[in-house]
Formats: structure tokens, sequence, C-alpha cells
């Protein structure tokens, strides 16, 4: 770089510090500006990055590695005819840990067996460690010896995620009411507290020992499932297994742990396409209040550049002036910025854990911090140089005069 040219560029330097200097107020509520900017780029991406890797996570705690579920001539929610049977010869198979059956059904849940409200409801042969119950210990080996649900063997046992058992104010050993319908509900005996079913759905829900469930619904003859899922042994291949098993029931969709989270993700098109927009409309939000603070920024100071245009300075200078200070405005908001992701995340997160129940749903990978510091920095210093150009042109004589 020649002399010449590392005179311009500390002239350039110095008087965009100036500017900075001359101004403080300015300055700083444009270094805010840019802070807002930035922080809501990485607190929206944050909640989109956590939405997808907790959907995955909650999917992965499950165990499961295959997952059976109704083909596409199937319809309805519990798609699997005769799930007993398939489970029953599943278990039989060679490398098989364990195999659990899960039914689904809207039924009926109250204090009051004549005031009782829609609830989803969640059958299962028993519950497990991945409820982590907040009181009580599940119904773990509560499905009766041969699984048909019948009367005499009913356990009437119930376990309610925090949110209904808040909402009907019952604990452990309260007895609430649940039944297929408003005038068809028998007393049930709350002996758990847990979210495990209700985060996995989205909702509040009730879970039930299978078949008592299916027995409630009318569905036990016909033992219809939402799907049967099997967690293989330490070293079994799970493609393989898969292809087995869908030698055996090609009428049924069978996949691994990881393309039926791919599935369950590609069947919610709207939710994907809701992620996907939040952070899109994030980053260019962000770039657009970037952007107009610069041009507010270089509008206010047209009188400045007029004089300075007057005594001889060229159009080039001025635009580097306002670029200078585009640069430094978003240097350090975009630093403020960054670093006060970490603590806001955190407190969103202890909130959504208190409201929602889920933990962690905001994440700040590397790429969230990068992506908010390039909308404040290298935005910054492009929107600052094409207004400060576009504003060096009026800045004339004649503009400085009126």
């Amino acid at each position: 770089m020649s002399r010449a040219s590392l005179a311009r560029l500390r002239a350039v330097v110095g008087l965009g510090l100036a500017q900075l200097r001359h101004s403080p107020g300015r300055t700083a509520l444009a270094v805010g500006g840019v802070v807002l900017a930035v922080l809501s780029v990485t607190l929206l991406a944050s909640l989109g990055v956590g939405v997808v890797e907790t959907g995955q996570e909650q999917f992965d705690d499950a165990g499961r590695d295959i997952w059976i579920t109704g083909g596409p001539a199937a319809g309805g929610e519990n798609e699997v005819v005769d799930a007993s049977t398939v489970a029953a010869d599943l278990r039989e198979r060679e490398g098989v840990g364990d195999v659990s059956t899960v039914a689904m059904h809207d039924v009926y849940l109250g204090t009051d067996p004549d005031a009782v409200e829609p609830i989803a409801a969640v059958g299962v042969e028993g519950t497990h460690g991945h409820f982590e119950f907040e009181d009580g210990d599940g119904f773990d080996g509560a499905m009766t010896a041969d699984g048909d649900g019948d009367e005499e063997n009913r356990s009437s046992v119930v376990v309610l995620d925090p949110a209904t058992a808040d909402r009907f104010d019952v604990g452990v050993g309260d007895t609430v009411y649940v039944g297929a319908g408003r005038q068809a509900v028998d007393a049930y005996t709350v002996v758990g507290v847990g979210s495990y079913y209700s985060q996995f759905l989205g909702t509040e829900a009730a879970t039930i020992p299978l078949p008592e469930l299916q027995s409630m619904t009318g569905t036990a003859g016909s033992s219809r499932a939402s799907f049967v899922t099997v967690n293989l042994e330490d070293g079994a291949d799970r493609e393989a297994f898969a292809d087995d098993v869908r030698a055996e029931y090609p009428t049924y969709d069978v996949r691994t742990a990881d393309d039926q989270f791919a599935a369950m993700v590609g069947d919610r098109h709207l939710v994907v396409a809701s992620g996907v927009a939040l952070v899109g409309l994030a980053t260019v939000g962000g770039v657009a209040l970037t952007a107009n603070l610069f041009v507010l920024v270089a509008y206010q100071q047209r009188e400045t550049l007029a004089a300075l245009r007057a005594i001889g300075l060229s159009r080039r200078l001025l635009a580097g002036t306002v670029g200078v200070q585009g640069a430094l405005i978003g240097l350090l908001g975009g630093a403020i910025g960054v670093a006060a992701t970490p603590a806001l995340a955190a407190g969103l997160n202890r909130l959504s854990t208190g409201v929602i129940g889920f933990e962690r749903l905001l994440r700040t990978p590397l790429e969230v911090f990068v992506l908010g510091f390039t909308v404040a920095l290298v935005v910054g210093i492009l929107v600052a140089l094409v207004t400060g150009w576009y504003a060096s042109r009026s800045a004339t004589v004649a503009a400085l005069e009126s």
C-alpha cells in the first residue's frame, strides 16, 4: 500500500471515529439497534435449532431401534392390526432385547364422573425409566398376564402428565374417572406423574395399561396399536433386521430409528416450514433493521458530509467515513449481542422448562453466533458504504446552505 493510500485510510478512519465521538448518544443508540438485530437473529435461530435437536433427543431417548407402523393401505391412528401377535413373533427373533406396543386414543378424564374432559391417552405395556416421574412409580408390570384386558384383571391405574395433574388438582393415590365416552367412565387410581408422553405428543396426555385402553376403546379384539417398536441387543444389525421384518410383514412400514424420525419430520411439513421461515425471518429482519439503522445514521450526518464535501473531500472518502462508522458500530454491537445471547438463551430455557417442561429448547451452536455476528458486521459495513455513497451525492454546497 502506497503512502498516499495509507494516508487516505488513516484520514477516513480518523473522520469516522471523530463522528462517533462527536455524537455519543447517537452512537449508543446505533450500537443498541445492532445489538437488538443480532439478538433477534441469534435467539430465533437458537430456537429453530433447539426445536429440531430436542425432537431428535426425545426420539433417541425412547431407545427404540426398529419402528413398525401401519402401511399405506391402513387408516386411522392405530394402524397396526393384531399387534399382540406381531409383538410375540418379534420377541422370538434372534438379537431382540425387548418389544413394546403403543396405542393412542382420545378419551375423557376428570375427577367427577359427570364432568369429564377430552384428553389424549397412550396405552403401553408398562412405564419405564425415561418417564422420570415427578411423583409415583408408574405401573411397570401392570399388564395382565394374558393381555386381554378383561374386567376381572383390570389394574385401573393411570399416569398423568404434570399439567393435567395440576389442572385437576390430583396426585398419586387420588382417583380420576376415565372412559372412551362421557357417559362410560370408570374409576382409576393415579400411580404416577410424569411428562414423557406429553412431551412426545406435544399435548396433555394420560398413560394407561395397553390392554385396558384397548378394551375401553373397543379395539381389544383386533388388538390395534399405533406402532410396535423393537430394541435390539448390542451389536445387532438394524438394517438386516428391518429387511427381515419387512419381508415377513409387507403391509406395514418397517423403519430404523433414523428413518422413522425422518418420516415423522417429513409428515409435519407445516412445522418444518414454520421453523425454516422463523430462522429466515430472523435473518431478514436483522438485515432490514441494520440497514435502516445505518440509513438513519448517514441521513443524520448529511450536514457534516456536505461541509466535508465543500472543503474538497471526494465522495469515495465520504462513503468510506460512513463505512468505518458502520464497521465500528457493527463490531461493537455484534460483540455485545453475541456475548449476551448465552445468558438470554439460558433465561428463556428456564422459562420454557417451567411453562412447557422442555429443557434447553434454545440451543446456541457456533453457527448461531457466526450468523448473528455476520449480520452485524458484514451487513453493517456494506449498508454503511452504500448509504454513505448515496449520502455523499447529496452532500453539496446547496444542501449545506439550505
